[in-house]
C-alpha cells in the first residue's frame, strides 16, 4: 500500500420528524453507491463549515445543530484513489429545513453525467445492507445502538 495524502470526508446524520434518516444515493465517476449526505472538506474551511456547505449545496438547507457522532479511527482507503488514507467525519445535524426534502429529490449541484438523489428511509428499518461503504456500515450499527 502506498499512500500519499489524506482525503477529509465530512457527513451529517439528518432525521426527520417521522425518525427517518436521510441518505444520499448517487453514481459518480462510473460507480453507484448510497452513503449518507455530505462531501470533501476543503483546504481553509473548518470540518463543520464545510458540512454546512455541503448541505447548502446539494440540498439547499442550512444546518441549525451539529453534534459530533464519529471520527474513522482504523485505517481506511479510498474507494476512488488507492493512494489516499479516507478520514470521515460524521455529525448528527438538525435543520429546520428537513421536512421539505421530497424522497428521491434531486441534488441542487449535480454533474451531467451523473446522478446524485436523496432518500429517507426509517431509522428503524437501516440496515448496514442500505449502505455501500464501510464506515457508513459501521455507522448505521453505531446509530442503531444509540439513536
Amino acid at each position: 500500500m502506498d499512500l500519499k495524502r489524506y482525503n477529509i470526508r465530512v457527513y451529517g446524520l439528518l432525521i426527520n420528524g417521522k425518525d427517518e434518516v436521510l441518505l444520499s444515493k448517487e453514481f459518480r465517476f462510473g460507480k453507484r453507491f448510497v452513503k449518507f449526505p455530505g462531501g470533501g472538506h476543503e483546504l481553509g474551511e473548518g470540518i463543520l463549515d464545510g458540512l454546512k456547505r455541503e448541505f447548502r449545496e446539494e440540498l439547499g438547507i442550512e444546518i441549525q445543530s451539529a453534534q459530533h457522532f464519529y471520527t474513522t479511527d482504523f485505517l481506511q482507503v479510498s474507494a476512488f484513489a488507492t493512494d489516499e488514507q479516507l478520514i470521515s467525519v460524521y455529525y448528527k445535524v438538525t435543520s429546520n429545513k428537513a421536512e421539505f426534502i421530497r424522497q428521491s429529490q434531486q441534488s441542487l449541484d449535480i454533474v451531467e453525467g451523473d446522478e446524485h438523489t436523496f432518500l429517507w428511509k426509517s431509522v428503524a428499518e437501516l440496515s448496514e445492507q442500505d449502505v455501500t461503504y464501510p464506515i457508513d456500515k459501521l455507522v448505521v450499527k453505531m446509530m442503531k445502538e444509540v439513536i
